[in-house]
């Protein structure tokens, strides 16, 4: 075993002000508590915070290339995290010039996989002095290993909603062309914060391997849960994953480990046979599932987690689980437009920026003086726009997660109307045309599809994008759709004839969001490489570049006839720009991890933000006061959608629900149970009578509010 190892519960450090570890990979007593400049145990001199401020406290693992910290970060007030170490006996220059490479490819697919929740989050990678390092988020919690030592055995129920937890997780790993190789329970920790299983570990120091030498006998992976192939010639592939997950639920299902329940005499398994002994039963279905996911031969095993996904769905629901929300009405018994004849589209609107004559919009010079005052409630509204006074749990501190009025389902007045199939990844954008009964999506195949939400036939799709595509958006007119993605570039569309009109480069790293001014000129996009810029839509060309926040940018608008851009993102603040001065001209600060997505109100006066931390806030755009804190999302907010009157909002949540908020008292009206998977984001009718939402189980779902 070559990875980093490290222990995942970590106990209580007292004086962590005068405790500091000794980063010598050598130290044979690293961990001590002393303000002397130099190791008690081995002479070296102390680092009391690397890159200035990550403190390392404790060693909690150590592997043959490198050694695992419990550290804090003292930019963040004291956060826990981890740090491990990469420290190569690699002899030679070129040797270790290629470690070094290789670390940075490895901390930038990392940084791309930590942004899923079941994934440790990259905080940092960096060489100091001849060591490299990465910093990653510390998971508070019990590894499965542990847990199930302090317990019992796992029922078959639990088993299946760790594979249910955990298959997900995989197929966004492969899709992204990773493997694990070392999936094992003490590498998969129970999340203390919401119960969800974390896969962790992805063999950082493995990939190094290939600038070092390995020794004689050394193996790719743990011996009992790694599969043949790996033990063997080092080979893996995503059914070798689905393998090692597999020998850990058997692990987990039986208390015995998996050398203990195969037979190398008769070659199979033998854990059914141990669970008979024991007195226990499993479903048929469940055990024909991990016979196939633990084949010895690759070909005889499942090839992809949406293969056992699909067989896990058909199995009988769970005993005591409350089933999904369905609709008894199948898409195949709807009649072409007989659903959605009262929906209208808008007559009018801005004009496109298709004319090669029309001469961009550029807002005036003078520095807007704020968006135009709160409505009053003459005018129909009783939103508050002054700040909350009192204590820390006053009127902005709405809960929202309270019981709806009426339960979820039918009764809710929204029903499911039409599922729309053939992406091959995740779906992570959607966004209605407002002029045509269209739908354009993004998703991580690399396409952008559009279709026809009227009959759920896809009209064409869109290939331009060398990887995944993270964000969709489509002009005020509806000729003009912008799709950005992983290839670290902005494509434009001419959405009625599905051809490309621009390509826009310049941005480092992946482009994760975009949007369109309402005046059909200027485009915005955000981007892993901390930048905002600002585009000439008809041009095609660059017309400014934003900066200066830190860590990346997940979400863009534009507001108040263009002249205002709104982001945010990693460092958890939402940022106000004045397009013409590229000057920040308000920060709002309370979400207390990233922030998904912002979406401003039509009349412009209020502002939606959706966070990693489980709650949508809305905000007074005016004077940048917290009007509601919106709880009731059980993991993190990725998406939301004002509804045209402005007083009722839409979430999407990695909980798999939508929910519809009433923003005069800040409560929640309405629960969708949506998808089994994340729900990446939503979008809504300009008729407000419908809604789509896009998921990680691949597909996008229509919602029509019953008549």
């Amino acid at each position: 075993m070559i990875a980093l190892r490290s222990v995942r519960v970590v106990p209580c450090i007292r004086s962590t002000a005068v405790m500091i570890c000794c980063l010598n990979p050598h130290c044979p007593q690293p961990n001590h508590a002393t303000q002397a400049p130099a190791c008690p145990s081995c002479g070296q001199p102390l680092q009391s915070r690397l890159r200035g401020r990550y403190r390392p406290v404790k060693l909690i693992g150590r592997g043959g290339f490198g050694r695992t910290y419990f550290a804090l970060d003292t930019d963040r007030l004291n956060n826990r995290c981890v740090i491990k170490q990469f420290a190569p006996q690699a002899q030679g220059t070129k040797s270790f010039l290629k470690a070094v490479q290789l670390f940075e490819q490895e901390a930038l697919r990392l940084n791309e996989l930590g942004e899923h929740p079941q994934i440790p989050t990259l905080l940092a990678y960096f060489e100091q002095g001849k060591y490299l390092y990465l910093v990653q988020q510390m998971i508070q919690g019990q590894t499965l290993y542990q847990e199930l030592y302090s317990q019992s055995p796992y029922s078959q129920n639990s088993i299946r909603l760790l594979l249910e937890d955990l298959l997900p997780v995989l197929q966004f790993i492969h899709s992204r062309g990773v493997i694990h190789r070392d999936i094992t329970p003490t590498n998969i920790i129970r999340q203390k914060v919401n119960q969800k299983p974390v896969l962790i570990d992805f063999g950082v120091a493995k990939q190094f391997g290939e600038a070092i030498a390995y020794e004689a006998g050394t193996r790719i992976g743990t011996e009992g849960y790694a599969p043949i192939e790996q033990l063997r010639s080092g080979q893996a592939y995503p059914s070798s994953d689905l393998y090692s997950l597999g020998a850990t639920c058997l692990h987990l299902l039986t208390g015995c480990k998996p050398e203990d329940l195969y037979s190398p005499l008769e070659g199979r398994w033998m854990w059914q046979e141990h669970l008979q002994q024991a007195g226990h039963t499993i479903n048929p279905g469940l055990a024909e599932v991990l016979n196939r996911m633990t084949q010895d031969l690759v070909s005889d095993r499942y090839q992809t987690a949406q293969d056992v996904i699909r067989d896990l769905q058909r199995l009988p629901k769970l005993e005591g689980a409350v089933p999904g929300w369905s609709s008894s009405l199948k898409p195949s018994s709807l009649k072409q437009g007989s659903l959605f004849a009262d929906l209208q589209p808008p007559i009018s609107g801005p004009r496109d920026s298709l004319p090669p004559t029309a001469p961009p919009r550029m807002p005036p010079s003078k520095p807007p003086q704020g968006p135009p005052p709160a409505p009053s409630p003459s005018q129909g509204s009783r939103l508050s726009g002054r700040r909350s006074t009192g204590s820390p749990q006053s009127k902005a501190q709405s809960s929202g997660g309270g019981s709806p009025s009426q339960p979820p389902g039918l009764s809710t007045g929204w029903q499911p109307v039409k599922d729309l199939t053939g992406h091959q990844s995740w779906v992570m954008a959607v966004a209605f045309s407002p002029r045509l009964p269209t739908l354009a999506s993004g998703s991580l195949d690399d396409t952008v599809r559009v279709w026809n939400w009227q009959t759920g036939q896809m009209l064409y799709s869109l290939h331009g994008h060398a990887r995944g595509v993270n964000d969709v958006a489509i002009s005020s007119g509806g000729q003009v759709l912008a799709s950005c993605g992983d290839d670290a570039v902005v494509r434009v569309w001419n959405m009625l004839q599905g051809s490309p009109l621009h390509t826009l480069q310049g941005h480092l790293r992946d482009v994760t969001a975009v949007a369109i001014g309402r005046q059909g000129y200027i485009l915005a996009s955000g981007s892993e490489d901390g930048t905002l810029k600002l585009w000439s839509l008809d041009k095609g060309n660059l017309i400014k570049t934003l900066g200066g926040t830190s860590g990346m940018v997940k979400t863009v608008a534009l507001a108040h006839q263009d002249q205002l851009l709104v982001s945010g993102g990693l460092d958890n603040k939402i940022y106000f720009w004045h397009v013409k001065t590229a000057a920040i001209v308000q920060v709002l600060a309370g979400h207390t991890n990233t922030v998904n997505q912002v979406a401003i109100s039509p009349d412009g006066r209020w502002l939606a933000s959706a966070s990693k931390d489980r709650t949508v806030r809305l905000w007074n755009m005016t004077s940048g006061d917290l009007v509601h804190v919106l709880r009731g999302h059980t993991q993190e907010v990725n998406a939301v959608s004002f509804f045209p009157n402005g007083q009722t909002l839409l979430s999407g949540g990695s909980d798999g629900t939508l929910r519809i908020w009433q923003l005069q008292q800040g409560s929640l009206q309405h629960t969708l149970t949506a998808h089994i998977n994340p729900v990446h984001s939503v979008a809504i009718h300009s008729s407000g009578k419908l809604l789509a939402s896009a998921s990680a189980d691949k597909t996008i779902k229509l919602w029509q509010k019953a008549r």
